[in-house]
């Protein structure tokens, strides 16, 4: 789905798992004496507690949701779940991150991330798998204390980059960001190259997705010019 979508100026990434591997995460809860298996369940209860308390207008950092989280899922101590929180700082890239930023840079599109997540963790992953001077801008919402899916994030991250919000897309593996980003008027594209598989339907449709991030880079490429 395309609906007189144009190519973008700006294409801005998502962070926790769309472009970073949270493996990581497991193996710290492991070293912690919970199992890697949990990590799912806490990073949905992360976000299902982040998108509480902003429905209900109340602020709180996505760090100390998943501190909480791993207290709630686990049962480990507050010292236990800071050290998982910690490993966020350790995750790299997937494999199709550098081939899909590379195509956009190429083609003279600009490349930024947005997460709602701890401030540095994009720098931190995108460094370390050699890719960050691919990326102009490392945004996250905490700037503005607001979490996606709120309208306000994305809006805020295309007046940040200088655009309008039709000239920007949103690209992400999960159906929630997608939906956040199209209510904004932002380009979307979804990936199902991650742990969701299949985009939630009852949320719409992405205007492009793909089984890697270079096949929705692809896509984006070949959406007609403004």
């Amino acid at each position: 789905m395309t609906g007189g979508r144009t190519r973008p100026a700006v294409v801005a990434f998502d962070v926790n798992e769309t472009l970073l591997d949270l493996a990581p995460l497991g193996a710290a809860l492991t070293e912690q004496g919970a199992s890697a298996d949990a990590l799912p369940a806490v990073f949905s209860r992360t976000l299902v507690t982040g998108f509480a308390g902003a429905a209900m207008d109340t602020w709180f950092p996505f760090r100390a949701a998943f501190e909480s989280s791993v207290a709630q899922v686990t049962g480990l101590p507050t010292a236990a779940c800071a050290a998982v929180a910690d490993s966020f700082m350790e995750l790299s890239p997937h494999p199709d991150v550098e081939p899909a930023l590379r195509r956009l840079v190429g083609a003279g599109v600009r490349v930024v991330t947005l997460s709602h997540g701890a401030p540095g963790v994009a720098e931190a992953g995108l460094t370390r798998g050699g890719v960050a001077v691919l990326v102009e801008r490392m945004l996250t919402s905490e700037s503005i204390r607001a979490w996606k899916p709120a309208r306000e994030a994305y809006l805020w991250a295309a007046g940040v980059c200088g655009v309008a919000p039709e000239q920007m897309a949103l690209v992400a593996a999960h159906s929630w960001d997608v939906l956040g980003a199209r209510r904004a008027g932002l380009t979307t594209g979804f990936t199902s190259g991650r742990s969701e598989q299949v985009f939630a339907d009852v949320l719409g449709a992405p205007d492009v997705q793909g089984a890697t991030l270079v096949e929705v880079v692809d896509a984006l490429l070949a959406l007609p010019p403004r």
